[in-house]
């Protein structure tokens, strides 16, 4: 990401420049409470439950984005962690500016000269300071990025040699004035000296940052990386900051979905559906879109197993609920298995709970074989609804069943007959026949 060309557009009244950016980077906070906006991403089809979930844990109302999967709600500085608590959203970021309807100009140089002279419009400082508190509150939490911890080396001089080259790169200034230091100065001078070498330390510090672009739309005249370039340049040139794709300090998000603008600074450094995951496999789904699938049972408690879906070793009538992942017959499986696998796991789950009051929740990306399974029952489950989630780029659905009054076993449909006993009633018929 580089600038392509400089603006030289004056600061507003709620902008914040690189002076102020550097006392705010470098000041501890002086504890004044203030409100900003946080954005979270959410699994697509459960806006609505995240949002319930801000308003039972936080007590505000959060809104639901007009681009999916995205909710916002205000927050007081003094509960941001809080925000990480939240079990329903994937990423955090704190709002910058939102513009509804964003004069894109008609043509694209105009358009990314405007990005451009936008990073020196905008009010940063409440923006940067909810960044700064969010990292002490990482720090005190002990979170890691990768979760890896530091690694021992028996041999030191390698580790001595990369401190050194660290401490060269963070303070050259501070170490140049420390070689020029002859023998000859008295130690209060030193004392002096090193004091302010450690006050010039965290000044000279240069912060590194990246822009990502999340563009929605088709009538944009720009593409998704030229407007992160552009607007990138801007904030290089106006905070003064190095740009770094992968070792950066701060994310600067860019999110555009048609006419509206969003802009932010991420919060979480990774996902936070992988905090409670501790294995990843081919088919692992994410904690925040099974803590949809278990919002949308009502709340009950739920015990997690691992058993037969066609003969559960439970008594007839006795479950509340299922909730289970179903074969997509991608990774798992095909879709011409699922023929031979959905209704007799219907069945089974038909069985075990308890009719009139008993409900399903089940994800699956196979929607033509599930509703032709459903539909053999016998009326044994009735569908109530569905949230259509988005599942690794596959289009996928929760569907909502609710056990009917129907008697397990008294209707021809629910009759279970496998395969083999067919087979076996056609040889013998055939064989009549043949007598």
């Amino acid at each position: 990401m580089s600038s392509q060309e400089t603006g030289a557009a004056e600061p507003g009244p709620d902008s914040v420049g690189p002076s102020t950016c550097s006392s705010i980077m470098n000041d501890a906070i002086t504890g004044d409470v203030f409100t900003v906006t946080i954005g979270a991403t959410v699994p697509t089809g459960f806006e609505h439950t995240a949002a319930e979930e801000v308003n039972e844990k936080i007590g505000v109302d959060a809104r639901i984005g007009k681009d999916r999967g995205r909710i916002y709600f205000p927050i007081a500085t003094d509960k941001l962690f809080q925000v990480h608590l939240l079990k329903s959203v994937d990423n955090l970021f704190v709002v910058v500016e939102e513009d509804d309807f964003y004069q894109f100009k008609e043509s694209k140089e105009d358009t990314l000269m405007d990005m451009q002279l936008l990073a020196s419009k905008l009010p940063w400082t409440n923006a940067l300071e909810v960044w700064k508190l969010n990292a002490t509150l990482k720090k005190k939490k002990g979170y890691r990025k990768k979760g890896k911890g530091p690694k021992v080396i028996p041999n030191s001089e390698p580790m001595d040699a990369t401190v050194a080259e660290a401490e060269q790169q963070e303070v050259p200034q501070a170490a140049t004035a420390a070689e020029n230091q002859t023998t000859a100065e008295s130690t209060a001078e030193k004392e002096t000296s090193t004091q302010d070498s450690e006050e010039a330390e965290p000044e000279a510090k240069l912060i590194k940052f990246r822009v990502t672009c999340n563009r929605a739309g088709d009538k944009h005249s720009f593409t998704s990386n030229e407007a992160a370039r552009d607007f990138g340049g801007g904030v290089q040139d106006f905070f003064q900051w190095k740009a770094d794709m992968t070792k950066f300090d701060i994310e600067v998000l860019l999110n555009i979905h048609k006419e509206e603008v969003v802009i932010g600074i991420a919060l979480t450094e990774e996902s936070l559906h992988r905090r409670n995951i501790s294995h990843f496999g081919p088919t692992t789904l994410r904690s925040t879109l099974c803590y949809g699938m278990l919002s949308t049972a009502s709340g009950l408690p739920i015990d997690t197993v691992q058993w037969d879906l066609c003969n559960l070793p439970i008594r007839t009538g006795s479950v509340d609920i299922v909730i289970t992942d179903m074969p997509f017959g991608k990774r798992i499986g095909s879709r011409k298995k699922n023929w031979d696998l959905y209704p007799p796991c219907l069945r089974e789950m038909a069985r075990v709970c308890t009719p009139g009051t008993g409900k399903a929740v089940l994800l699956t990306q196979d929607k033509k074989c599930f509703t032709k399974a459903v539909s053999r029952m016998g009326g044994l489950w009735k569908k109530l609804h569905t949230v259509w989630v988005n599942v690794g780029g596959l289009h996928a659905g929760v569907y909502l069943l609710k056990r009917t009054e129907g008697v397990f076993g008294q209707t021809p449909e629910d009759v279970y007959e496998s395969r083999e006993t067919v087979h076996g009633e056609g040889d013998e018929k055939g064989a009549e026949e043949l007598s």
